[in-house]
Parts: C-alpha cells; structure tokens; sequence
C-alpha cells in the first residue's frame, strides 16, 4: 500500500515538473501614478514579492486593466518587467485584441523584449461559432514567434470556448495550454483530464476559490488576483498541492479565499478591482489608482475598506508583508 501511495506520489509531482508552464501565476495589477503613468517603483515592489515564492506575473489581463492602458504604456510596463526580473521567473504577457493583426503585433513586440509566453481571449465584439474560434486562434498562433496560452473569460468576453474547441486546438504546436476562468466543476474535471499526462498543453485554473481542487486533481497552475496581495499564501498552497498534502492545500484554500473576500464580496468585476488597488495601497504594495472606466474608491469606502482588511486580516491570523 505504501509503495503504491509513493508512486501515485511521485506520478502527481512528476506531473508538475513536466511542465514548462506551471506553478502560480499572478493576474498582476498595472499600478499606476496619480497621472495615470505607470509607477515603475510599484512595479518593483511588487515583483519583488512574487520573487520570495518564485510566483510569475501575467502582465496585461483583466485584472491588469489592459483594455484601458494604451499601446506605448503597454511596451513600458513589460519592458520594465522583463528587465528587472532577468530571467528569474517567467513572464506572460496578454496580447488580446479586437483587431487580430494588433495581437499579433504586439505579440511581436513582447517576444523581442523577452517574455517567456503571450496569452490571448477572443475578440468580444461579434459573436463568434466555435469554427471561427478555432480559425482565429489558429491563425494567431501561426502569425507569431512565441508559445501562446488561450484565454477563456466569459464575464468578459461573453464567449465560452467549448472544451471540444479547446481540444482540438491543444494539439497545435505553438498553443501551449489554457487559462480558464470559466466555472463549472464537470469542466473542471474534463479540462483537466485533456492534459493530463501531457507535457506540450498545460490548464492553468483561472477559478481562483477551487485552487486546491484544481491542483490536486492535475491543473498544472493556478491564476488567482489575490496572489497580488498574499503571493507566498498561494505559493504555500501550490506547493502543499503538488506534494499531495490534501487538507493543507484546503485549509489554505479556505483562508485565502476569505482574503478574497474582504475585496471581491459583493462587488462586481469593477469594482473588485479597484478594491484590490486600495487593499494593496494599505500594505506600501501599490497605490490605489485605476484607469478609466474604472474610477478609485471614495474616500469614504476607502477607509471602511482599510478598517475591514485589517480587521479581517487579523481574524484570519495572517500577515501580508
């Protein structure tokens, strides 16, 4: 029994080495000066967390505003990246785009300057079939010089790529998994089972309150925004998960998303997001300004918020920094 438990053991682990892109990786906030300019010494302090435990950042998502930062801010922020993390960890970097010649262009741009992978969602203007979905990301994949991760984000896109979809495109030679948002345990289960035992399609769980889940049935990362505020608490979780510490991986679930919550409960996408900048402002990690559409909290809300986080933080007997 024993010999059967170190080789299913060792089977999971191996599962996670195997893959080139794995482990935790941070939907990272594009901090941002009272101007709107990027704040390079945030960017720093921030990366310099992820670094304790060897967390990545995914540059230029949702949760990093990318819609709103324009072209010139873009190149600054994965320069300034990629140049000060020197290899130390991966970067991923989001290219999505309404316009397919854009994505790749700037696909382009981010591979010269070093990232390690782009990732991209489909355009959300027109509704699209699942043949054009599987033509457009063929098309992008074929156009550019770098491994591309797809992204698959209902809330925002109001597209879902259908797993039969994603199947058919992780056999492609330059897609290399996908970061599903998307919930639903039964597509979990089957997104996960597509790749497993596989080592050219990784999923990475964008579903941040079943992390543990995902990782211990065989995603091979998780993308969670709360990894910007608590990056060691979900690199603990990870690794509690690859080495089949099951109860460990829950318990740290369990208190990581109630961290989210202090940010996330009751407040929709927008919002979240510019609570999360605040949160992070309270701990020296970013200040709390956010492009438009988006606007910062009123003061007000800013520190009811403060006096909740801390609160919270307490209850839940961590500490941020």
């Amino acid at each position: 029994m024993l010999k059967i438990f170190i080789q299913q053991l060792t089977k999971l682990t191996m599962e996670h080495t195997d893959k080139k892109y794995k482990g935790v990786i941070v939907p990272m906030v594009t901090p941002f000066n009272e101007d709107l300019s990027i704040d390079l010494k945030a960017v720093k302090t921030i990366l310099d967390t992820f670094l304790k435990k060897n967390t990545s950042p995914f540059l230029l998502g949702t949760t990093g505003e990318s819609v709103s930062v324009s072209g010139k801010q873009k190149i600054l922020l994965v320069k300034s990246v990629v140049e000060y993390l020197n290899k130390r960890i991966k970067v991923y970097a989001g290219i999505s785009d309404n316009c397919l010649q854009e994505s790749i262009d700037k696909a382009k741009i981010y591979n010269d300057i070093g990232v390690d992978a782009v990732v991209a969602h489909l355009p959300y203007y027109y509704p699209v079939s699942s043949d054009q979905m599987v033509r457009y990301y063929k098309q992008l994949a074929d156009s550019i010089p770098c491994r591309l991760l797809m992204y698959n984000n209902p809330f925002t896109t109001n597209l879902s790529i259908p797993l039969e979809v994603m199947e058919q495109l992780s056999h492609h030679s330059n897609i290399a998994g996908i970061k599903d948002s998307e919930r639903g345990m039964e597509r979990m289960d089957r997104s996960v089972d597509l790749c497993r035992g596989r080592s050219d399609f990784v999923y990475l769980a964008g579903w941040a309150e079943q992390s543990a889940y995902a990782l211990l049935n065989g995603a091979s990362g998780i993308v969670p925004s709360a990894g910007n505020l608590i990056p060691n608490l979900y690199g603990d979780l990870y690794e509690s998960a690859i080495q089949d510490k099951s109860q460990e991986a829950y318990d740290l679930q369990k208190k990581v998303n109630g961290i989210s919550d202090l940010y996330q409960k009751d407040r929709n996408l927008s919002q979240s997001i510019a609570a999360l900048k605040t949160v992070m402002s309270v701990y020296g990690l970013c200040q709390p300004h956010v492009m438009p559409p988006l606007f910062n909290m009123d003061i007000s809300e800013q520190k009811q918020l403060e006096v909740l986080i801390k609160a919270g933080l307490d209850d839940l007997n961590y500490k941020v920094k």
